[in-house]
């Protein structure tokens, strides 16, 4: 089957975006943004050095491929190809929770499209600015493939590695070089390739790791491949037999080509402050609201409900009972205990509390309902509203309606250098010297006239 004639290639529309955007297309801040989630997703990787889903994928990088090549494997500075190199990093950038989100697509744009940059551009010699491109491409591609797979996507699958296996696609394919023909042949290679499904939370499996990934290897794959050129379907996304069609009830193809080139959707990435799941942030943020805005304390507290979206109950509602520290960061109670207990739920916070009677104890006393407003709000906003039922008979009510680290309550670059030392300090990832020398040369990453390995 072959699509009509006259209905919009939005497939070849996204694919020639992404193979002739330029450096000078991009608008300063939308750069500095690119640095500054870069720079966050670093971070992360260092953060998820010791994780053993990581370190179990590292080995098999380690059986599976060279022991010897340009792309650097950050959490143990282990040079090797771009294909494994990226698989090891990606699997790192996603498994603390501290990764970048962009609200509208529930997407992690930077887990899918970094590591694959970092490792294809250290194998080509590539330079800062071509780098920069290719994740601004990795990033607008991603997360309106994400826009327009839908709430009813996300709700059977990992958004970040169905479409990251295209953001991860284009970004290779960028720095590639290759002709719009050839990216849209990548596009197919990576489509027919995306996978991702959210039955892992139930067991606490290890799979959420192995997402990203296999999403930075196969769109590496699909975009090598391209080169060589290998084929891919046309109408990937929006064919009657392409990912909406297989993924999605709801799919908006509109989305696909939303102001290529005006709307930068990088720049309405978010960063996460808390580290949990997305859609944990909003009910943490209100909850602290009502801590500071009351005096009150743990102690004070006879239960709270926290007022939701329809995704969070479907990602979270499954988690009652969390039995591995990951998993515990999926769980509302979980970290709600922590805000009221700690005021943080941070890495080492998450470490403590799977095996903590008095979190236990909290979480037995926290539930989620459907909130109408919320959920009609999101994906685009993502509000946070909680009722505090206090000891002494009181009801009361917190409300954030831009979660720390959105695009306009935002993380500044010092606070995102804070974040960095405290990330790349989680067990003993990287010294501070280390940490210094990363931050330098991301924040003169524009200037580097070729990427080298950041980690000596």
């Amino acid at each position: 089957m072959t699509a009509a004639k006259d209905t919009p290639h939005l497939s070849a529309e996204l694919a020639a975006f992404a193979a002739n955007l330029r450096f000078e297309d991009i608008p300063a801040p939308v750069l500095r943004r690119a640095e500054d989630l870069l720079l966050d997703c670093l971070a992360s990787i260092l953060a998820g050095a010791s994780a053993r889903p990581v370190l179990a994928i590292d080995r098999y990088a380690a059986a599976m491929g060279p022991a010897d090549g340009p792309s650097e494997i950050l959490i143990n500075r282990r040079r090797t190809s771009p294909v494994f190199a990226a698989m090891v990093n990606a699997a790192a950038a996603h498994v603390v929770e501290q990764d970048d989100v962009h609200n509208g697509s529930v997407f992690h744009p930077a887990a899918v499209v970094f590591p694959p940059a970092l490792a294809v551009a250290q194998a080509l010699g590539s330079s800062g600015r071509d780098l920069l491109v290719a994740a601004v491409a990795g990033y607008e591609v991603g997360i309106r493939v994400g826009e327009f797979l839908g709430r009813s996507h996300y709700k059977i699958f990992h958004t970040t590695g169905t479409a990251g296996t295209l953001a991860a696609a284009v970004t290779t394919g960028r720095l590639l070089g290759l002709s719009p023909e050839a990216m849209l042949n990548a596009l197919g290679s990576a489509g027919t390739q995306a996978a991702g499904l959210w039955e892992f939370l139930r067991d606490a499996a290890d799979s959420k790791q192995l997402h990203t990934a296999r999403a930075a290897a196969n769109g590496i794959a699909a975009a090598y491949l391209a080169r060589e050129g290998f084929t891919g379907a046309r109408h990937i996304l929006e064919g009657p037999q392409g990912m909406a069609a297989g993924m999605s009830r709801d799919a908006d193809p509109s989305r696909l080509t939303d102001r290529l080139g005006a709307r930068w959707a990088l720049a309405e990435t978010s960063f996460k402050f808390h580290a949990s799941c997305r859609h944990t942030h909003p009910a943490a943020d209100a909850l602290q609201q009502v801590l500071r805005e009351h005096n009150l304390t743990e102690d004070g507290i006879d239960r709270v409900v926290a007022h939701v979206h329809q995704g969070a109950i479907d990602v979270l509602g499954p988690v009652v009972d969390p039995r591995t520290v990951h998993q515990s960061k999926f769980s509302m109670g979980t970290v709600l205990g922590l805000i009221a207990r700690k005021g943080r739920a941070g890495l080492p916070d998450f470490d403590a509390a799977l095996d903590d009677p008095a979190v236990a104890a909290f979480r037995a006393r926290v539930t989620m309902a459907l909130d109408p407003e919320v959920d009609a709000a999101y994906p685009q906003r993502w509000i946070g509203k909680v009722t505090v039922y206090t000891r002494d008979g009181r009801q009361l009510h917190g409300r954030v309606d831009e979660p720390k680290g959105d695009p306009g309550n935002t993380l500044s670059r010092p606070e995102i250098e804070a974040k960095t030392l405290s990330l790349g300090r989680y067990a003993d990832a990287a010294t501070d010297a280390e940490l210094q020398s990363l931050i330098s040369a991301i924040w003169n990453l524009e200037k580097t006239e070729r990427i080298e390995p950041l980690l000596r």
